[in-house]
């Protein structure tokens, strides 16, 4: 069987299982396969795989029609240009936050600290930590996680990309796990904001393999917004800046909350799918 014949069999396969993108998806694990980039596989349309190609194609493809994430087939994915591990430990980096990253580093190149300092929120993968690490070589980052698979993996990605002495990991809860003493000239966070009844209409990609600890923002969705809109504040420094992303249809709420707790709104940004999705602010004192 050539690539081209694995390609057109595998989309229809994924396509006959309700997988988003089959041809693409194709293509990305047949590259994944041979070792190649993907865009190589058009200049071997009729290359015959060979039975082992075959056996490993076969298996990954059936494994992405049982809808788990190509990403973690993979056992990886690129974020502002950057591989990262993932696993299930992990949310899976979504391009959107790519836009919050690109914020944070904006305003982290900015700021007037010496040396100017970030704390990542909820930092997952520490997908957002190591881009402001690397972008920003004058930082020092601080990220936090209440789970200890989750900084694993984030320090796994932080040595990776040669960051790890410049990104401190906190184990803990919220705001509680960062020392006291600490300030910082930006914190950002992509929180968990799905509310909880909502967690199970998910896709399946999504609510069958992504930590429910990453996804489960309480009741209202609103929980990790609340804790920071009360506590953030007396971690920044004068003049520090608070990036959120937000989930969908959580501007105006997030908006009203921190302004309650005396925050200004300076803004709040669309993604590439005109969803208002990151709120960026200051406190008033």
């Amino acid at each position: 069987m050539t690539v081209l014949e694995v390609i057109q069999r595998s989309s229809e396969f994924l396509e006959r299982k309700g997988v988003d993108s089959p041809r693409l998806q194709s293509e990305l694990l047949l590259a994944h396969v041979l070792q190649l980039p993907r865009m190589k596989l058009y200049l071997n349309f009729e290359r015959p795989l060979t039975s082992g190609e075959l056996d490993a194609v076969r298996g990954l493809v059936k494994r992405r029609g049982q809808r788990e994430p190509l990403q973690h087939i993979v056992g990886s994915t690129s974020f502002c240009g950057l591989e990262m591990k993932v696993s299930r430990d992990v949310l899976i980096p979504r391009p959107e936050t790519e836009l919050v990253a690109e914020h944070a580093c904006r305003l982290l190149t900015a700021a007037a600290g010496n040396p100017p300092t970030a704390l990542d929120f909820a930092t997952g993968s520490g997908c957002l930590a190591i881009v402001m690490a690397v972008k920003c070589p004058a930082a020092t980052v601080h990220a936090t996680d209440v789970s200890t698979p989750a900084l694993a993996i984030a320090g796994e990605n932080a040595a990776r990309h040669e960051v790890a002495g410049r990104i401190r990991f906190h184990a803990g809860d919220g705001l509680a796990a960062v020392p006291e003493d600490l300030r910082f000239d930006v914190i950002v966070s992509n929180p968990p904001y799905i509310p909880s009844e909502a967690v199970a209409t998910l896709q399946p990609e999504v609510r069958d393999h992504d930590p429910l600890l990453a996804l489960d923002g309480g009741v209202d969705g609103l929980r990790f917004y609340k804790s920071l809109a009360t506590g953030a504040a007396a971690q920044l420094r004068p003049g520090g800046r608070l990036v959120l992303e937000l989930g969908h249809d959580q501007a105006k709420a997030v908006g009203g909350l921190l302004a309650d707790a005396r925050w200004n709104v300076e803004g709040i940004y669309q993604d590439y799918t005109g969803v208002e999705r990151i709120l960026i602010a200051r406190p008033l004192d």
